[in-house]
């Protein structure tokens, strides 16, 4: 409408010169063809976002509903019948012991993408191995790992050096490669963690031959809420901030992040992080 009222004042402004309203339209047109352009690309912004905000909701409800449950159930079982031997009620408190951890997890994912975007994350950088700290959570997922019956290694190379930046964070990024490899990788599968320097950087690189990513969905891994295909058909848990926090806390403590992968073959998570300087 816009452009047929300006193509009317135009042509009757400059009916005398046919070649100076052609111009005219022709920018006019351009105008309002980029307006409604960024228009158009703001309203699906807008749908996107509601749309991953959505679905977030649900996975998060998931995700807190699933552990309520078990805790409750637990619980239940605990109250209401005491001759319980010994063995049994250390199995039900381990339930409910694994169940609040996960909700846990799951409120502490939530304040950090919070503090993230508005900028009010706080790292406490400081010298620390990286590799003491890999043997740690290694040990820490070896369960989850047996459980499944995939192989879990750690290989570094000697004499690395130490780096630079906040344990507690550095931890997380850790932690969530790892599980994430041991989550996809299907029984009798294998996860490695691989560590090396490289420059003035020490890389870690985690290695499993799961279901992979398929290339149409790699562009969207590091984005709040994306869960790829593959996680829902094989029913995964997750809430899709596991990569974003990891990708964000790497790139704030002046490092760097990246993958490779293939569907049906599997995935190479890679982060590099700042060594400490004599």
């Amino acid at each position: 409408m816009a452009s047929m009222i300006g193509t009317y004042i135009i042509a009757n402004q400059y009916s005398d010169e046919p070649e100076m309203a052609a111009l005219m339209v022709i920018i006019v047109t351009i105008i309002v063809f980029i307006i409604g352009y960024f228009i158009v690309n703001s309203f699906n912004y807008l749908a996107e976002a509601n749309r991953l905000k959505s679905e977030f909701v649900g996975i998060a409800s998931h995700q807190l509903r699933t552990p309520l449950s078990a805790l409750k159930w637990a619980m239940n079982i605990l109250m209401d019948d005491l001759s319980l031997d010994e063995s049994k009620k250390h199995e039900y408190m381990e339930i409910i012991k694994m169940s609040n951890d996960r909700m846990i997890k799951l409120v502490n994912d939530l304040l950090d993408v919070s503090r993230i975007e508005q900028g009010r994350i706080d790292l406490k950088p400081e010298k620390f191995s990286l590799i003491n700290l890999a043997k740690e959570i290694v040990n820490e997922v070896e369960p989850l790992a047996q459980k499944n019956n995939i192989s879990l290694n750690l290989e570094a190379a000697e004499n690395l050096p130490d780096i630079w930046a906040d344990p507690s964070r550095i931890h997380l990024i850790v932690q969530n490669l790892l599980e994430n490899a041991i989550k996809y990788t299907g029984k009798g599968g294998a996860v490695r963690a691989i560590f090396k320097k490289q420059g003035n950087y020490l890389r870690g690189e985690i290695i499993d031959n799961g279901v992979g990513i398929s290339s149409d969905e790699q562009a969207r891994v590091f984005q709040k809420f994306f869960r790829s295909d593959n996680a829902r058909r094989n029913q995964v848990e997750g809430t899709g901030l596991g990569l974003f926090l990891v990708k964000a806390i790497a790139e704030m403590s002046k490092g760097k992040v990246g993958f490779t992968s293939q569907e049906n073959k599997g995935s190479a998570f890679w982060f590099m992080l700042p060594i400490v300087k004599n």
